[in-house]
C-alpha cells in the first residue's frame, strides 16, 4: 500500500511548508493522498487560491502551534509538580504566564475555526523537570515570542487581525520583561528589538526537538494531556 504524506511527516514539518505555498485547506487535503500519486501532483500544481488570507491563515496557524508548545511547557511544569517546588514570586510568575499562554491557544483557535491545525505531540527532554532548566527555557521562549511577533504581524494582510496581534505583542513583551526580571536579567537590554521571520522561529523551534513524532508504544514516560 502506498504510503501517505501523513504517514511520513508525523511532526507535521513538510506539512507545515506546503501549507506556506499552497495554503492550509490543500495541506490538510494532500496529508491524506498517497506520495507521488496523481491527486498529489495535481493539487500541488494548482495556483494557490487568495494569497492574503492564506497568508494569515499560516502565519495564524504557527502562531497556534508556538502557543501550544508553550502552553503545554507550563502546564506540564505544574503538573509535574516543577512550578510548585519554586520559590512564591516564581510560582506566581509562572502561574500567570501558563494561564496567559493557553487563554492565547484558545483565542487563536478560535479565531482560526476550522482552519485551526491539529496540535503536535510535545516532548521537552526534561526542560520541565528542574526549576534551573524550566526557568532557561521559559525565558528563551518569551523572547522569541516577542520577536516572532515582531516579524510576522506587519504581514497580516486583515487589519483587524493585525490590531490582535498587536494586543498580543504587548502582553508577550510583558512577560519576557517579567522573566528577565526572574532570572535578574536586564528586562530591556537594547533600545531596539529584532525581529525574526516565521521561518527563521520555525528553524529555532525544530532544533529545540520539542515538537517530536508521538510514541507508537503504551509505555511512556509520564506527562500530562496536551493543552490546547
Amino acid at each position: 500500500m502506498t504510503p501517505t504524506l501523513a504517514d511520513v511527516d508525523r511532526d507535521e514539518a513538510l506539512t507545515d511548508a506546503i501549507a506556506e505555498l499552497c495554503g492550509s485547506t490543500r495541506a490538510g487535503f494532500l496529508r491524506t493522498t498517497a506520495l507521488g500519486g496523481a491527486a498529489m501532483l495535481a493539487a500541488l500544481a494548482r495556483p494557490a487560491d487568495a494569497a492574503a488570507e492564506i497568508t494569515d491563515v499560516a502565519i495564524l496557524n504557527f502562531g497556534l502551534r508556538f502557543e501550544r508548545l508553550q502552553a503545554t511547557f507550563y502546564t506540564q511544569a505544574d503538573e509535574l509538580g516543577t512550578i510548585n517546588r519554586m520559590i512564591p514570586r516564581k510560582q506566581q510568575w509562572a502561574h500567570v504566564l501558563g494561564a496567559h499562554e493557553r487563554a492565547h491557544v484558545k483565542i487563536l483557535k478560535s479565531v482560526l475555526g476550522s482552519k485551526a491545525a491539529k496540535k503536535p505531540f510535545f516532548n521537552f527532554h526534561g526542560a520541565t523537570d528542574t526549576d534551573s532548566s524550566f526557568t532557561r527555557t521559559a525565558v528563551a521562549m518569551e523572547d522569541l515570542t516577542v520577536a516572532l511577533l515582531a516579524g510576522v504581524t506587519p504581514q497580516i494582510q486583515n487589519r483587524n487581525l493585525t490590531a490582535a496581534l498587536f494586543g498580543l505583542l504587548t502582553v508577550e513583551a510583558r512577560h519576557a520583561a517579567w522573566a528577565r526580571n526572574i532570572v535578574g536579567a536586564t528586562p530591556a537590554a537594547a533600545a531596539f528589538d529584532h525581529p525574526r521571520s516565521l521561518d527563521d522561529v520555525r528553524a529555532v523551534v525544530r532544533r529545540t526537538g520539542f515538537v517530536a513524532q508521538r510514541p507508537s508504544t503504551t509505555t511512556r514516560r509520564r506527562a500530562p494531556k496536551l493543552t490546547g
